[in-house]
């Protein structure tokens, strides 16, 4: 179960930064939706995820400070990458966080204890299994957002660049399609 649990975290992880690729250092950032979602801010988010998740929560910390992790770090500021945060070096931190991670999974048993402190008292005892369950969730959520978030940079779509998973359709018909029935539906 836990290499099976553990697969679907690296595919998802890689689904996310595959959604980077090619792209100008403008396009990997600018926000797309009202509420700031880029592309680079959700890899920095989840580096910041994994190393809550599989590092405080089970006594194993990081060994490099995350900024925007401080107390006094701003608002959201695992959610962006400033000017002086490249892309490589984003990257480069997630897969180092990846190593952390994955030296947790691999190390401990699917029934290890650990305590999420940011949880409630009542939620904050958990296992190793529900964390994997929980980070892939959150992985897997944050994929779909970097999906939807590179189809509106470039029109790029899919699961991987080998298989995008879509199938042979003419995408403008087959939305042009659903605007016309949506417009069907609200007359």
């Amino acid at each position: 179960m836990k290499p099976d649990l553990h697969r679907y975290l690296r595919t998802a992880r890689e689904a996310v930064l595959w959604k980077l690729e090619g792209l100008s250092p403008y396009d990997a950032r600018r926000p797309l939706t009202p509420t700031g979602t880029n592309l680079l801010g959700l890899v920095k988010h989840l580096a910041g995820v994994e190393v809550g998740y599989f590092g405080d929560t089970f006594g194993r910390p990081f060994p490099e400070p995350l900024p925007w992790a401080a107390d006094d770090a701003e608002p959201n500021a695992d959610m962006w990458a400033t000017a002086e945060e490249s892309r490589e070096d984003v990257i480069a931190l997630y897969r180092r966080v990846w190593a952390h991670s994955d030296a947790t999974i691999e190390e401990l048993d699917l029934d290890a204890p650990g305590v999420v402190p940011w949880w409630s008292a009542d939620r904050a005892r958990v296992t190793l299994h529900l964390v994997l369950v929980h980070v892939i969730a959150e992985t897997n959520r944050h994929a779909g957002h970097a999906d939807i978030v590179r189809e509106l940079v470039d029109g790029a779509a899919g699961l991987r660049p080998d298989n995008d998973n879509l199938g042979e359709v003419d995408w403008t018909a087959y939305r042009a399609r659903l605007d016309r029935v949506a417009r069907e539906a609200d007359a």
